[in-house]
């Protein structure tokens, strides 16, 4: 059984100008690295620009597309923090997701949402879907902010953190289960798709 620490990677699926996705991904990374089971690596996907035209099958790869990838194919579990944009989920997250396959292949997915009053849950709803199309496992628990421009003070800490410590430990928890489960199952026999 392995025993080292596991890889998540946290990606910031907002690159709206005035975005406030780094102030929840922040606080969420924080948390993640006090948990101790996990080397944390933040990808924020209005840093790395991933180009929105699709190239042919079997076509070069543009160098921010190739540059991503050893990131995603290297990490055990993923959370993705994402807002709702009318009633889904940002179209720079789908970009990412559709660039890349094996990359999400046989691995867990979490989620931390906010917006208004929906709290981001129906952008995780519709991507629930979309990872399991790359075979990717997502959790149950998520991590939601409602009305999220109120829920955290000036210096991005949460004004009422016992409630989300909880929930983004449950998230973080079941992503450590399923990530160690997931990886030791890869390591023994490659997944089938």
């Amino acid at each position: 059984m392995t025993t080292q620490q596991l890889r998540l990677a946290v990606i910031v699926a907002s690159t709206r100008q005035g975005r406030f996705g780094p102030v929840v991904a922040d606080w969420f990374v924080d948390r993640a690295r006090r948990h101790g089971g996990f080397d944390v690596d933040v990808i924020d996907l209005a840093e790395v620009a991933l180009p929105a035209t699709l190239t042919d099958f079997g076509a070069p790869q543009p160098a921010a597309v190739d540059a991503l990838a050893p990131r995603l194919a290297g990490a055990d579990a993923f959370v993705v923090v994402t807002p709702e944009y009318n009633h889904s989920y940002p179209a720079t997250i789908k970009i990412a997701i559709d660039w890349y396959r094996d990359e999400w292949r046989a691995k867990p997915v979490g989620f931390v949402s906010y917006g208004g009053l929906s709290g981001g849950l129906r952008a995780v709803e519709h991507l629930r879907t979309v990872f399991a199309e790359v075979h990717a496992t997502t959790v149950r628990d998520t991590v939601s902010f409602h009305g999220c421009w109120d829920k955290f003070d000036e210096s991005g800490a949460p004004v009422e953190p016992q409630g989300c410590d909880s929930a983004a430990k449950t998230v973080l928890d079941q992503l450590g289960w399923w990530g160690r489960a997931l990886r030791e199952a890869r390591e023994r026999v490659p997944y089938a798709a």
